[in-house]
């Protein structure tokens, strides 16, 4: 159930649901963004139906009780709603502060993040990178900027990394013709998942690469392509995408690659800050 749609699976139910059921169903369905915000109890009073109907609905949803039937109506908001219908969602919700509230999210994201990370999958993600004979990083809309503070760091740890641009879709699928297997194509993709992602690691599955995700959920389209996944939360009652967790995922990332192998690593950089230092890059003065 829970890789299905959940708007889904409401529609597809109403026939066969009790009175009070299709009542819930109805509004659900009208109401998702809404709902997906109220207790049982208040939704209880909004439908007009008595709170344990509305906890027995979400059983008989396929849902381990009302919170996890809340979670996937977040999830069906956060896919759909365009940025115009966030921000007009904010207008109904009562004056807090931006500054506590954005923190606030962000702080839980990335404890949701560090909780659920599953450490084989972690280790697997690394191992991949580290032996790939090329890395590819694949990231649209507001993901591009993760892939492109990825690539600063592995492009100094490796030599053999690419960042596929997507501006334009035909010129991601120009970048990739001569991925073969042996290549790594790390997709990053967040709701509202972009297409050409998908696509794309769809293309590199196809031709025997090895794919990895960094997303949301299971649920994501990216996960279902990919052969090892991490999952980063950044829930977000706002216009903007919040990139904290996966920003500090891929930190972690970037960290397990280099304690692996502490001296190339040091290397590496010991080179880079002669350069640096060689070409006044950094303001020593300050």
């Amino acid at each position: 159930m829970q890789n299905k749609n959940v708007l889904e699976t409401i529609s597809e139910r109403m026939d066969s649901c009790s009175k009070g059921q299709r009542k819930i169903g109805t509004y659900l369905l009208a109401n998702y963004a809404k709902a997906a915000y109220m207790t049982a109890a208040r939704l209880s009073e909004t439908v007009g139906v008595s709170e344990s109907t509305i906890v027995r609905y979400a059983s008989e949803l396929g849902f381990d009780g009302y919170p996890a039937l809340q979670s996937a109506l977040k999830y069906a908001a956060r896919r759909k709603l365009t940025s115009v219908e966030r921000l007009e969602r904010l207008k109904s919700r009562s004056c807090e502060d931006s500054l506590v509230a954005s923190f606030s999210s962000d702080v839980e994201s990335i404890k949701k993040t560090l909780a659920s990370t599953d450490r084989a999958s972690f280790d697997a993600f690394v191992d991949s990178l580290i032996s790939a004979n090329r890395i590819y990083l694949v990231g649209a809309r507001s993901s591009a900027s993760l892939a492109i503070f990825m690539n600063f760091y592995l492009s100094i740890l490796f030599d053999n990394v690419t960042v596929v641009h997507t501006v334009i879709g035909s010129e991601a699928f120009d970048q990739m013709f001569r991925v073969k297997e042996g290549d790594v194509v790390l997709g990053i993709s967040f709701p509202r998942y972009s297409k050409l992602t998908v696509d794309v690691l769809e293309f590199c599955k196809r031709a025997g690469a090895t794919v990895l995700g960094l997303t949301d959920s299971v649920r994501s389209p990216i996960a279902k392509t990919a052969d090892v996944t991490l999952y980063a939360s950044n829930e977000s009652d706002t216009f903007v995408d919040s990139l904290t967790a996966p920003l500090a995922l891929i930190n972690a990332l970037i960290h397990e690659i280099g304690r692996r192998d502490p001296e190339r690593t040091a290397a590496r950089f010991s080179i880079l800050e002669r350069i640096w230092a060689e070409n006044e890059v950094y303001d020593n003065d300050v």
